[in-house]
């Protein structure tokens, strides 16, 4: 029948088929027929919402909601659900208040790295530079002192961390925003995040979930948003096991994406958010839409949505006549308003919700600041630990050279650290990160935010240094220091003679120079894919001051992974720097490291390829053709196999493997020890009890450790990431289940131990539909990355 469908809704040939009237309505038809076909029987339905219960340490929280929502009306619960546009305040969302009960409403505001588009901020790094640093301790004091900023300017929902996307797709555009493409990374960073967070405001984790790519990711016209296509053992193993730590961390909230799971959309999907998130991982927080996200209004609603925004005309005024009708149950929408008080009653009761947050930043209003002269030296070394140097031939630590010139457009900081106009509407140049982007205007950031065609947008940011990505994920700095800004200061100290020229793509170079920095960089944005992972420009620049100068020292500010075989192996080019994404304190931070303060300690959180194709059809992102029929499917049929997993299981090797990354020093490995614990249980499955936040409480017993001895052999302080990477039968040959970064003074050792949970060893039975312990041997594998083993053992179990 499916396929009879499929015959009888060829869309890509309706326009030929009829003229005029007739053609509309055979249009019409056709995409009824396609909204059958691929929209329904693809994505198992779960049905009713669960309804929060007031797991561990809610149980306050829902009392007080409880108590509340009983003297709402109807209409009360419904505004409770739908957001609207405030003229009071410029937050990115505000839901409804409800002044008969004293609810006075919440503000949502952008992001995950920070606060967005308004002033008294800090520019605090990005996620993925956080998740090159390798740091559990700065990624949560990070996230508390953003959590304080945010609630410093009446923020109740800070919209973030980001764990989607993964970075499935190479050219995925939003890649920067999360911390890996690694899923037992990310989840460890995520889970610290939410904590940090948490200790002020709502953790909003997002996107729900398998959304991997910019392009297509909204309807357009008769094309529905892409659908991706994948398995529940995926499912698990991967794109929910990030959510599963944000859960188990207690995340107040989690936003459902644009995108469509095995045909049914995200914000509408009972599998995902009633299946998955609210029932198997005992969510008891609320369900907000991405912004436009939701499609729909009864069947969102009864699919585990719980929150609307930016506002609903689906819900608004429905969702009463709903209940009234029968089609949606009393207790569904008194689930929803419960959720959504118990959340603001457990984090961030403000009664003024948005007072920092100016509606209109070129009108009269009051300063607040939310910076604390506290955060400063977290927010510095955590712009430190995100460099990651991948290549130094003895050219670095610099130790006041006599001259250095200096190129490249990324070396000084953008013209503008504010809007042309204050626009109201918060689409502008400033506040979404495209500072950098060259002959971009304030009135063409709307159409350029907006345009998810692949491939479109810029591949490098050549107006000035890049401190983050772009899109509602950017950050909005206090000041920039750029890496000419700190190394002009540091010249001035050790009397070093500079030049520089930031124009030109063929730089002339005086020959007496002790060294030639270049700054390149390689940005990506919300709204749409990377063209490439490189680009020639900022290649042929390279290669233009190399062919000049014979210690060419590159250094990169990449929003997501960067190929630098087009010069790599130019002998002349003596070391390479991933600088990623800073924030404020880029040159700061650079020149800490260049000068050799500091050691590099950053390591890759994904893989580099030796060339662009050697991702396979991972490189690029899905897109819509004639014969897709106006629904774009991203079929997921690697599995689990992205990244450094696929690079192994297809024998490729990489330029720079997951986890690599130098020091100024050396270190050595010793003393593997594998221990199995006597009183843990290794039954194949998890004991049975009642759900709490994160699932089963068993999947988080510890079973097992694995510990080693690491030793700085070198001559200089330095921090090493020992990695542990498993080899679980019947799945890839590594899997990351553990590190840890130790700071080490020369001939200084530490004992690295690894603790191994149930969880951490276990697959997804499909079959089950449960984790289960597998009997058989395990490879155990303890080095310096993916790649660089240094040592071996097996747990048997």
């Amino acid at each position: 029948m499916g396929a009879t469908l499929r015959l009888l809704a060829l869309g890509h040939l309706a326009p030929y088929l009829f003229t005029g009237q007739a053609a509309a309505q055979n249009i019409t038809a056709i995409i009824a027929n396609l909204e059958h076909y691929y929209a329904y029987g693809r994505s198992p339905p779960v049905y009713p919402s669960p309804q929060g219960t007031g797991l561990g340490d809610w149980a306050t929280a829902y009392s007080y909601a409880k108590s509340l929502v009983a003297n709402m009306t109807n209409g009360e619960k419904q505004n409770l659900t739908i957001g609207y546009t405030s003229t009071t305040n410029g937050c990115s969302g505000n839901s409804y208040p409800v002044p008969s009960v004293g609810y006075p409403g919440m503000c949502l505001n952008d992001a995950g790295n920070g606060l967005r588009g308004t002033d008294g901020t800090s520019g605090y790094p990005s996620a993925l530079h956080v998740g090159a640093s390798w740091n559990r301790d700065l990624t949560l004091a990070r996230a508390s002192y953003m959590g304080k900023e945010f609630k410093a300017k009446g923020v109740n929902m800070a919209l973030g961390p980001v764990v989607g996307p993964i970075g499935r797709v190479g050219e995925g555009g939003r890649n920067w925003e999360g911390f890996s493409n690694d899923p037992y990374l990310a989840g460890t960073l995520t889970g610290l995040t939410v904590q940090g967070l948490q200790e002020s405001v709502i953790a909003c984790t997002k996107h729900f979930i398998a959304y991997d790519q910019e392009t297509n990711r909204n309807p357009d016209g008769y094309n529905a948003s892409v659908s991706s296509n994948l398995d529940d053992k995926t499912m698990h193993e991967l794109y929910l096991w990030p959510f599963q730590d944000a859960v188990h961390a207690g995340t107040g909230s989690v936003m459902c994406s644009y995108n469509r799971i095995n045909g049914s959309y995200a914000c509408q999907n009972s599998k995902t958010m009633n299946g998955l998130l609210k029932t198997e991982l005992g969510f008891q927080g609320l369900v907000v839409s991405d912004w436009g996200g939701q499609h729909t209004g009864v069947a969102s609603a009864n699919a585990g949505l719980d929150m609307a925004m930016p506002d609903s005309d689906y819900w608004l005024g429905n969702l009463t006549t709903a209940v009234a009708n029968g089609s949606l149950a009393q207790s569904r929408l008194d689930d929803m308003a419960i959720r959504i008080i118990a959340t603001w009653y457990k984090f961030n009761p403000e009664p003024n919700p948005g007072f920092g947050v100016p509606a209109n930043l070129s009108l009269p209003h009051e300063f607040v600041n939310g910076r604390s002269l506290d955060s400063a030296s977290t927010i510095l070394q955590g712009a430190v630990e995100g460099h990651v140097l991948v290549k130094n031939t003895g050219a670095l630590p610099l130790s006041a050279p006599p001259f250095l010139s200096i190129y490249g457009y990324d070396a000084y900081a953008a013209l503008q650290n504010q809007e042309d106009s204050y626009a109201p509407d918060g689409f502008a140049k400033w506040n979404l990160g495209y500072e950098s982007i060259a002959n971009l205007t304030d009135d063409e950031t709307v159409d350029f935010f907006a345009e998810t065609v692949y491939p479109n947008g810029p591949a490098s940011a050549q107006a000035g240094t890049l401190i983050s990505g772009g899109g509602s994920g950017a950050v909005t700095a206090p000041y920039v220091i750029a890496p000419f800004d700190a190394l002009r200061t540091q010249a001035v100290a050790d009397g070093t003679f500079l030049q520089w020229d930031f124009e030109n793509r063929n730089p002339a170079v005086d020959q007496a120079t002790s060294a030639c920095l270049v700054f390149i960089n390689e940005f990506a944005s919300e709204g749409y894919d990377r063209p490439a992972l490189a680009d020639t420009y900022s290649d042929q620049l390279v290669l233009n001051v190399a062919a000049r100068c014979n210690n060419t020292i590159v250094s990169i500010n990449n929003a997501g992974i960067r190929t630098v075989d087009a010069w790599i192996d130019n002998e002349n080019i003596t070391a390479v720097i991933f600088a990623h994404l800073p924030g404020q304190d880029s040159g700061t931070a650079l020149v800490e490291l260049l000068y050799g303060k500091q050691s590099f300690s950053g390591r890759l959180p994904y893989t580099v390829a030796k060339k662009p194709s050697d991702y396979g059809d991972l490189l690029e992102p899905t897109v819509p053709t004639n014969v897709s029929d106006y629904y774009t499917q991203s079929n997921f049929t690697e599995g689990v196999y992205i990244d450094y997993k696929s690079f192994i299981a297809r024998n490729i090797t990489p330029r720079y493997a997951f986890g690599y990354g130098l020091t100024y020093s050396n270190f050595s490995y010793s003393g593997l020890q594998v221990n199995k614990y006597s009183n843990a249980s290794f039954s194949l499955l998890p004991a049975n009890s009642s759900i709490q936040e994160g699932g089963l409480p068993s999947l988080w017993d510890y079973v097992a450790s694995v510990s080693a001895t690491v030793t700085n052999t070198g001559k200089v302080e330095a921090a090493e990431v020992a990695q542990l990477y498993l080899g679980i039968p019947t799945g890839p040959a590594k899997q990351l289940r553990g590190y840890s970064k130790e700071l080490l003074a020369p001939n200084a050792s530490a004992t690295v131990t690894f603790l191994l949970s149930r969880r951490d060893l276990s697959v997804w039975d499909t079959t089950r539909q449960q984790w289960i312990l597998q009997t058989g041997t395990y490879n155990v594998y303890v080095g310096k990355s993916v790649l660089d083993i240094q040592l071996q053992s097996t747990l048997t179990i």
